[in-house]
């Protein structure tokens, strides 16, 4: 009896490990994207005069297989221009960050990120998006386009996998929308700026020269990256949590063969998805927005808790205002690394820059951060300003904030518990599941010899 207890025992011991695992994987990529969802949405409340545009879906994009990644149609949000804006056009990429393996990839397929399903059939344009002069005095009348995110590579992926039911289609879903949008009038845009925030940012950057193939020569074409800079930096254990995930979705979703040859010639593949490697050899004008102490890059780069088993940096991942003068030091030296990642660039006539001393994502579509009475400056200037004068050619803009604290403008981000889970080291993580309850009892049950259960573990083999 007690050999057929323990081997139960032991049965469903490694059955409970499992799940219990499988419990704490799911509760971390919810968590991931708890925090995506605060970073880029959830951060601001629609305002009394909301302007809500209507989600159309690429009817033709499925016979192209230009899918999101459960199979479904991607989609687009167009809010028409008007008056001397009628002829121009404002693509922004939507961001959300991305998915590395299989696992992750099923979960996006749940949420709007992997699903047209689930998308907001109606979603708020706000700041760059914004149809109102004083709340976007360059762009308000321009025709503004939303394109949704739902491939998980910064739309440059292409493959499947069938035996999960994955299409990575990111590539294919660019290629649709850019036609359709063409055939809705961008065919004959005076002026183009593709921008993009967080992935969509990283988007913005490996599609800019594309996007300006798109036009004659003769219509203004430029781009924007909102937080879109993510840097192959160390986390503060030593290890490289962002280039470990870009290596896999590179390899994942195929997106190598979308990648610049002007880099997978001399690079891998892995290193030619990072913006710092790419930025240097983009044609068309390009302007870049970023917090110095860009806030995602703190949280799931930096300081990913698998970094920090046991607490050490929590606080100050949660509130900058609580880190330590070390602490402050690691972070001082990651701003000092965008900064020498973005030297080159810098170097153009024809790029931008507007990089502040805050710990802040996506500054262009929030209305606070991008132009507001109290909105984030340099100079005086506000972002939108910035963004305005570098578009329109009316003067160079390469602004570069003071390290922080310098800096009162800033908004930034403070997490709490808006992404808070329980995070237990590897090594002694226990999650109560049925089966460890049970594991628990028969523990109890081979233990305890003396205890009254009604029958005897004693006798017998």
């Amino acid at each position: 009896m007690k050999r057929v207890l323990i081997w139960v025992l032991s049965l469903w011991s490694v059955v409970g490990i499992g799940w219990s695992r499988s419990e704490d994987g799911l509760q971390e990529l919810k968590a991931k994207d708890r925090l995506l969802s605060f970073l880029e949405k959830d951060a601001v409340s629609p305002g009394a005069n909301s302007l809500m545009i209507p989600l159309t879906l690429i009817q033709g994009a499925a016979s192209k297989g230009a899918v999101c990644l459960d199979g479904t149609a991607p989609g687009y949000h167009l809010d028409r221009g008007f008056g001397s804006g009628s002829n121009s056009w404002l693509i922004q990429l939507e961001g959300g960050g991305w998915c590395n393996t299989v696992r992750s990839c099923v979960f996006h397929k749940t949420t709007r990120r992997g699903s047209s399903k689930f998308m907001e059939k109606r979603l708020n344009f706000t700041g760059i998006l914004s149809n109102k002069a004083e709340e976007n005095p360059d762009f308000y009348n321009w025709n503004r386009v939303k394109l949704r995110y739902c491939d998980g590579a910064s739309f440059a992926g292409e493959g499947q996998n069938e035996a999960n039911q994955l299409y990575f289609r990111g590539q294919r879903i660019w290629s649709s929308a850019m036609e359709e949008l063409m055939a809705k009038g961008m065919q004959n845009a005076e002026q183009a700026l593709l921008s993009g925030c967080s992935a969509g940012g990283l988007a913005s950057i490996l599609h800019c020269d594309e996007f300006k193939d798109l036009f004659p020569s003769t219509t203004k074409v430029k781009c924007l990256s909102d937080a879109g800079v993510f840097l192959d930096a160390t986390n503060v254990a030593g290890g490289h949590t962002l280039r470990d995930m870009y290596r896999g979705v590179v390899t994942l979703q195929g997106v190598q063969k979308n990648l610049p040859n002007t880099c997978t010639s001399q690079m891998d593949p892995t290193s030619c998805f990072f913006p710092q490697n790419l930025i240097a050899n983009i044609q068309t004008p390009l302007f870049l927005l970023n917090a110095a102490y860009d806030a995602w890059q703190v949280q799931e780069s930096l300081i990913p808790s698998s970094a920090d088993p046991h607490g050490f940096w929590r606080d100050c991942k949660m509130d900058h205002s609580h880190c330590n003068s070390s602490q402050m030091l690691f972070l001082q030296d990651f701003r000092n690394q965008m900064l020498s990642a973005i030297n080159g660039f810098s170097m153009s006539n024809q790029n931008g820059l507007f990089i502040n001393s805050c710990f802040a994502h996506c500054q262009s579509e929030r209305q606070d951060t991008w132009y507001a009475n109290d909105s984030p400056r340099i100079g005086n200037k506000a972002i939108a300003a910035s963004v305005g004068d570098w578009f329109l050619d009316r003067t160079a803009t390469k602004a570069i904030d003071c390290p922080y604290p310098c800096d009162n403008t800033c908004h930034n981000l403070i997490f709490n518990d808006v992404t808070s889970t329980i995070t237990i080291s590897e090594s002694t993580r226990l999650t109560f599941t049925p089966l460890n309850l049970l594991n628990a009892f028969l523990i109890t049950l081979i233990c305890v010899p003396n205890a009254s259960w009604g029958f005897s573990l004693d006798k017998g083999n």
